[in-house]
């Protein structure tokens, strides 16, 4: 049966999620200066249903700032769920709200990608997972054409939903092992966008330290980028504060990107990644278990997963 089937989407276990989207789908369209607000109230109510996640973020935050005190985790991790509660919104405001109702934003930096595009080999449009990634990628997508890349997942209604949102908006959605689609995407000169700092434990990874704590890490940016011959431009997403809008920030390419050595580059492209993430910690996406590849507390050595 397929995954995306109505008799699969409709069985009664996926009610109250049908009814979650309902809601985000609604605020999304509401006008923007109350969105805030009901942003905040998702996000704690979302915290309150789920004690793994919250634990989750307490734990990143307080090893990837030992320098504050448990208030100021507690507070932290309270902002970033206020964050993700806007994120959901935001999410369903990049796949269904028409562009004339969007939020301000400012992009900085868009001669970056235009200059990489230049050179007809695609961009590897590199960044993390900020809360306000998805609406993010829309602005740029309304600028440029751009691919992103999806994670087919085990809920047949949070896929159906991702593929079509970033179908519906971005020239061409990518299932993320598709590598044959990606490479072709590139090669038609079509930037992507890729966010590599969730936690991987598979086949071309490596324990990386990202805040100075090994992380289990992708190393495929490396090798996505030499064979494909694609210049690799961060981007990030800031949500201002107040009601002020978005601010996207597209960095000049990655020079003498890929090294010799994957790990290398992947410390590289985490120590950039860091310094994004210390602009703005509240609304990087702390509630993902990033550091699961080894006990907690107890960083485990530098090491390379077989090939």
């Amino acid at each position: 049966m397929e995954k995306d089937s109505p008799h699969e989407l409709w069985k009664p276990r996926y009610w109250p999620l049908w009814a979650a989207v309902g809601l985000v789908y609604s605020a999304a369209h509401l006008p923007y200066a109350c969105e805030p607000a009901i942003g905040s109230c998702f996000g704690l109510l979302y915290a309150a249903l789920q004690p793994r996640r919250r634990a989750i973020a307490r734990d990143n935050l307080k090893r990837c700032f030992p320098e504050k005190s448990p208030a100021e985790i507690r507070r932290l991790a309270r902002a970033h769920f206020r964050a993700l509660g806007m994120g959901f919104i935001e999410t369903a405001m990049g796949w269904w709200r028409p562009d004339d109702r969007l939020p301000p934003v400012v992009i900085e930096g868009l001669g970056h990608l235009r200059e990489a595009l230049s050179h007809n080999r695609g961009v590897l449009l590199l960044t993390a997972h900020f809360t306000a990634l998805e609406i993010g990628a829309r602005f740029i997508s309304r600028e440029v054409a751009v691919g992103a890349l999806y994670r087919p997942g085990d809920n047949p209604v949070l896929d159906l939903l991702m593929r079509r949102g970033r179908e519906r908006r971005t020239r061409i959605a990518i299932p993320r092992d598709d590598i044959r689609t990606l490479l072709r995407t590139l090669a038609g000169n079509i930037p992507v966008w890729y966010a590599t700092d969730q936690g991987y434990t598979g086949k071309n990874s490596a324990l990386v330290p990202f805040f100075g704590i090994p992380a289990p890490t992708h190393l495929g940016l490396s090798r996505l980028a030499r064979a494909s011959g694609a210049p690799v431009v961060p981007f990030c997403v800031r949500r201002l504060p107040g009601r002020a809008g978005f601010r996207v920030l597209i960095a000049p390419p990655l020079s003498d990107f890929p090294g010799p050595d994957p790990v290398e580059d992947a410390n590289r492209v985490h120590r950039l990644l860091e310094q994004y993430i210390r602009m703005m910690p509240e609304q990087y996406l702390w509630s993902h278990d990033r550091f699961k590849d080894h006990p907690r507390g107890r960083p485990g050595p530098m090491s390379v997963s077989p090939e």
